[in-house]
């Protein structure tokens, strides 16, 4: 009977050791690791307020983890665990950011060929935009600028591949970017526009 129960005992504290602790280890490194994630957008982003206190959790949850990996030192499951949480979590991160589509980004399209299909999508769905004469090594191009809302960049990047498939297009991140209001209208106008109407 008492054998019984110190298998039973003995059965238990492995899987406790080498089963529920990889498990709540590797689940704490995927919970800090994406929280990371999102702090370096909102600082990127200068979100002041938020990216300290996701940094205080992320950092308290990195403790918890690591502080288990000290006090069961000789355990391997948990390296394992928090090896693994992190690649993990790197992933979910990624993937929490694209859903999140925080802030803005700057669009620049450089093409060969005529725009115009380009501009009048643009103009429809009410982007504002810049659109600059340059030369380039192989001639005459059009470079097209605007700064949209990173949660509306699919629909740009689609039209892009639409009527201009061979065009060059960058995509960057933007801190910040000022609006103004042109004199009567409530319409807002992005930083690069108010470049093209300096120039008129």
């Amino acid at each position: 009977m008492i054998d019984l129960i110190l298998e039973k005992i003995g059965f238990e504290l492995w899987v406790g050791n080498y089963i529920i602790l990889p498990l709540l280890i590797f689940s704490a490194r995927i919970l800090d690791v994406s929280m990371g994630t999102i702090r370096i957008i909102f600082v990127i982003q200068g979100n002041h307020k938020m990216a300290p206190v996701v940094g205080f959790f992320e950092s308290l949850i990195w403790l918890l983890a690591i502080s288990q990996i000290m006090v069961n030192v000789d355990n391997f499951a948990t390296y394992i665990a928090f090896a693994a949480g992190f690649a993990s979590g790197t992933f979910v991160g990624i993937k929490i950011e694209e859903k999140l589509a925080i802030g803005k980004v700057l669009v620049r399209v450089i093409t060969r060929v005529e725009a115009q299909q380009l501009i009048e999508f643009l103009n429809r769905h009410d982007f504002h935009f810049t659109n600059v004469p340059a030369e380039g090594r192989f001639g005459k191009v059009n470079v097209l600028f605007f700064v949209i809302n990173r949660e509306r960049l699919p629909v740009v990047l689609n039209a892009i591949k639409k009527y201009n498939p061979k065009a060059f297009y960058t995509i960057e991140s933007v801190k910040s970017a000022s609006e103004y209001h042109l004199g009567e209208s409530t319409r807002k106008i992005a930083f690069f526009e108010r470049l093209s109407l300096k120039r008129k």
